[in-house]
């Protein structure tokens, strides 16, 4: 049985397994099916401490796997599928068929945003599409963005943007906006910011990077372009956590709930990153919760007299 499992192989994840390893515990890290999770869809990362000339999404993530296995830590590619409580622990069940069993367990699964499901949004993943605002923003300094969505989240990005674009469009599938009345007050009132109504993008267009998008007015059917350089989705986020619908307790959203040291609601289980966090979803701060998971895991395992 093994001491601890952590479930997924991001930020997170990686940050647990290093502060496990380190204290002996010989952690195994099961990828998931986003391996290194949303940052190495990133291209540059520049808000990471540590790296003053910025750094990509997926050195980033190799580097702290590097780093986690250089103290012991061990990965395996595969899939959870099913979670269950047993003696003195916990079994997990892999999409290859293989069964896990181990003391004590870190989730962190992540989230998955939302995205259109476009080939040509799959194309420019990194080279004008993006789903974090707070990520990328900053490369979009005097260029024009489009922002898609009409809650909170997309006012929320949009408003975000106007530090860095000459101009900001918002497009939303319906007439109305679902953000609250607050959030729609800021938004509409800026300057920088403009809406195109009952529209989705039907292809996002480019060479090299985003050049622009296509544009399709739901209550007409009539196809437009639209130039832009870059093009944020804020459409929601889906968190990993199907296998513990039912086990662990989630928020209405789906989201794993956890008290300020990472606890869920069954002892020895523990969560870090976005599959828990609901408004930073930031590296830093996902590192930040691994760091806290393991701390908590040791002190858990040493009080059952684990070690």
């Amino acid at each position: 049985m093994e001491k601890v499992i952590i479930l997924g192989t991001g930020v997170a994840g990686c940050t647990a397994a290093i502060y496990t390893a380190r204290a002996n515990l010989s952690p195994l890290l099961i990828s998931g099916p986003e391996d290194g999770g949303q940052l190495t869809l990133t291209t540059e990362v520049e808000n990471f401490p540590g790296f003053p000339e910025g750094v990509e999404g997926t050195e980033l993530v190799n580097r702290c796997k590097k780093q986690a296995e250089r103290f012991g830590a061990k990965f395996k590619t595969d899939i959870v599928t099913k979670f269950q409580e047993i003696d003195d622990g916990f079994e997990l069940t892999l999409v290859s068929g293989e069964k896990l069993q181990c003391h004590s367990l870190i989730v962190a699964t992540g989230a998955s945003a939302r995205w259109l499901g476009l080939e040509s949004e799959e194309k420019y993943k990194g080279r004008g599409v993006s789903t974090c605002a707070t990520c990328d923003g900053a490369f979009y300094k005097n260029k024009e963005v489009v922002v898609i969505g009409g809650g909170d989240s997309a006012m929320e990005e949009a408003l975000f943007l106007t530090k860095f674009a000459t101009k900001v469009t918002v497009v939303h599938r319906r007439d109305t906006l679902r953000a609250s009345k607050i959030m729609q007050e800021r938004a509409t009132n800026h300057e920088k910011i403009s809406f195109i109504w009952d529209s989705e993008i039907s292809e996002v267009v480019g060479d090299k990077f985003v050049t622009g998008v296509k544009l399709k007015n739901l209550k007409t059917n009539e196809i437009t372009d639209f130039k832009c350089d870059g093009v944020f989705l804020a459409i929601g986020h889906i968190p990993n956590t199907k296998p513990f619908i039912g086990k662990l307790e989630l928020d209405e959203q789906g989201y794993l709930k956890a008290d300020r040291f990472m606890h869920t609601n069954i002892p020895g289980v523990f969560a870090a990153g976005d599959v828990h966090d609901t408004k930073y979803r930031q590296a830093i701060t996902a590192a930040g919760m691994g760091c806290q998971a393991a701390i908590e895991v040791e002190r858990y395992l040493t009080h059952k007299g684990i070690e």
